[in-house]
């Protein structure tokens, strides 16, 4: 197979991603994006509450409506159900009690196929149990773990360097990936990812987890090992969202963030970097 080149929106040269508006268009999407996610970090309480919230639901929303281009899905009961497990987390109740809502929402929408099969004689209860409850283990889960983070002594300091190592990694693999991309790397998924791409992003994930210790005077093995977490499994969570957008035919989630798509074209990476560095440290701790 000859080599070449794989360019994409976060591996791809400036000069093939489109005119000097569009790359201006993303640099302030993706500059207003962070501005107010660290600022609601730092804030934390209720204001980084409901800022992770809205962009837990409307991630939400944007998957819903790509699988209804195929599946006949409950949008509505799981839109309800994720907003009552962001506020049981934000409100301090229970885990359990978060987790059971996954459950109840289980059985609304099972029940709402036995009344859709009862009036029409056609049902979709596999289907639509697996698509409505996949969202909420996906989207809103990693987003609660978010939550709980931050509500911990030192959250602060690791959901700023969960954020900042992805984000790192992803601007390590568009340089490095524009520079010297050669070699395809999962090309029946998305054939414009390089090898090499990954690799810079990798590294610049790590060098951020080392680097960030220094700055917030904090003990560098936690943050060294977020940056390892996040340098290895963000591009798994950036390919995971490219291959449910293969396999309905569309380019973006959304079109909420200038340059970027939707919110879960820009938070795809952070969700599997917070569910692991939450497994871990709950583990460890």
């Amino acid at each position: 197979m000859a080599l070449h080149r794989p360019r994409s929106s976060m591996w791809i040269k400036f000069t093939d991603s489109g005119s000097a508006g569009d790359v201006l268009n993303r640099m302030l999407g993706g500059a207003v994006v962070g501005v107010a996610v660290i600022g609601g970090i730092m804030a934390g309480g209720w204001i980084w509450s409901v800022l992770a919230s809205i962009i837990a639901l409307g991630s939400l929303w944007e998957l819903y409506h790509m699988m209804y281009f195929r599946y006949k899905i409950s949008r509505g009961w799981g839109l309800a159900g994720g907003a009552f497990m962001l506020c049981s987390v934000s409100m301090g109740f229970s885990f359990a009690v978060t987790l059971s809502i996954i459950t109840v929402v289980a059985f609304i929408v099972l029940f709402t196929e036995v009344v859709r099969r009862q009036s029409t004689g056609k049902s979709f209860a596999l289907l639509n149990m697996g698509g409505t409850l996949a969202g909420l283990i996906y989207i809103i889960l990693p987003w609660s773990f978010l939550i709980l983070i931050r509500s911990e002594t030192w959250g602060h300091i690791f959901l700023l360097s969960i954020f900042l190592c992805t984000w790192c990694c992803d601007i390590g693999a568009y340089v490095g990936g524009s520079w010297m991309g050669r070699t395809p790397f999962a090309s029946k998924v998305s054939p414009r990812k390089s090898w090499e791409g990954v690799i810079f992003g990798f590294l610049a994930s790590f060098l951020c987890g080392c680097v960030l210790p220094v700055i917030f005077q904090f003990a560098p093995m936690p943050l060294a090992l977020i940056g390892l977490l996040c340098g290895f499994a963000g591009p798994i969570g950036d390919l995971g969202e490219s291959v449910l957008k293969r396999e309905v035919g569309v380019k973006d989630t959304g079109k909420v963030i200038p340059g970027h798509g939707g919110f879960l074209d820009r938070f795809d990476s952070i969700l599997i970097n917070a569910t692991l560095v939450f497994f871990i440290f709950e583990v460890i701790s």
